[in-house]
């Protein structure tokens, strides 16, 4: 790990302007990303195989600790798919690289115009939330402890990773590279180059409409309002449940077509493929001087977006019938006597 600890001094002492922040920044902002994604998958899974999970999983969303994550989780999506963009512009001609330092500030520059209205619209959904008496707040003990599972989860994934890296390592032990080849999985390595490239340009739209959608226009606070239409649709979440409020949205049909559904697919895809092909660069970029560990890292991040892919896959293919909604009104009267 000396290369970490190596990064992080040296950034600290770097005197070379906004370019090492931007790759900072960049690394840090999708860090936090793909572990919000991670969470949210699974949760939004519950809706479909449990709903009394799900409704729990709302409900501590809609606390202090999360509504101060949330804006930190936007800032984050918004500065890393437009350094993103701003990336795949210069690899597109490394002549521009030398504007680089320009285009980080730019960056920042839109990052700033986007973040300022989106936070005022955001705002003004927390002041709603929290000014209702009627509203009830999950105590920050409950919240924290509801997270547990996550970060055993998380630890547990990386020493299967490490596990799966040692077997592998006594199945088939690394052979020397022969002189004056080309490095092994050069040709694999320049398809995921270009696939965070691609695919970094489709996932910005998606991500924006929803972020718009969940965040701004009704937000997470809205998801368990009584009578309140839900957004994307015309349906009413009548239960105030978060369940009914996922149902609507997957049930919709336009001419015969699930479009939240083939929506949401393919932000699943994307973004899994995308975060996690991205957190192993950073992972192996901190463990190449260890065989086993980079290739515990290696095998961390697929597994990862295997179970991520299957799991959220299956959800979106499930249903969530009227039984499912009146559990997860039973949960929330139990949650909020």
């Amino acid at each position: 790990m000396t290369s970490l600890v190596l990064t992080l001094t040296e950034t600290l002492r770097y005197r070379g302007a906004i370019g090492q922040w931007a790759w900072v920044l960049h690394r840090i902002s999708g860090i936090g990303v793909v572990l919000f994604v991670t969470l949210h998958i699974i949760d939004t899974s519950w809706a479909v195989f449990y709903p009394d999970l799900y409704v729990k999983a709302i409900a501590v969303y809609q606390t202090p600790l999360f509504t101060i994550g949330e804006f930190i989780l936007v800032a984050c999506v918004v500065y890393h798919a437009i350094n993103g963009v701003r990336i795949g512009i210069l690899d597109n001609n490394p002549r521009w690289w030398r504007y680089q330092q320009r285009a980080a500030w730019i960056v920042l520059a839109i990052t700033a115009v986007i973040l300022v209205p989106v936070f005022i619209l955001m705002f003004g959904h927390v002041v709603n939330f929290y000014n209702d008496p009627e509203r009830q707040i999950l105590p920050l003990a409950f919240v924290i402890e509801s997270q547990l599972p996550f970060a055993v989860g998380i630890v547990l994934a990386f020493v299967a990773g490490i596990l799966v890296s040692g077997i592998h390592g006594v199945i088939a032990p690394a052979s020397a590279q022969p002189a004056g080849g080309r490095p092994h999985g050069s040709r694999l390595e320049r398809f995921w180059w270009s696939y965070m490239r691609l695919s970094g340009l489709l996932i910005v739209p998606l991500v924006f409409g929803h972020l718009a959608m969940m965040h701004v226009i009704q937000g997470v606070f809205d998801i368990t309002a009584r009578d309140y239409v839900t957004v994307g649709t015309t349906l009413v979440n009548q239960s105030g449940t978060a369940v009914e409020f996922v149902a609507n949205r997957w049930n919709l049909l336009i001419g015969g077509v699930a479009v939240w559904r083939l929506y949401d697919f393919a932000l699943l895809a994307l973004v899994v493929i995308h975060g996690f092909n991205g957190l192993r660069y950073v992972l192996t970029d901190y463990t190449a001087q260890n065989a086993l560990l980079r290739r515990g890292m290696m095998y961390t991040c697929v597994l990862g977006a295997v179970v991520l892919l299957v799991v959220g896959s299956l959800a979106l293919i499930g249903t969530i019938d009227q039984t499912a909604i009146e559990m997860a009104q039973e949960a929330m009267a139990k949650l909020h006597p």
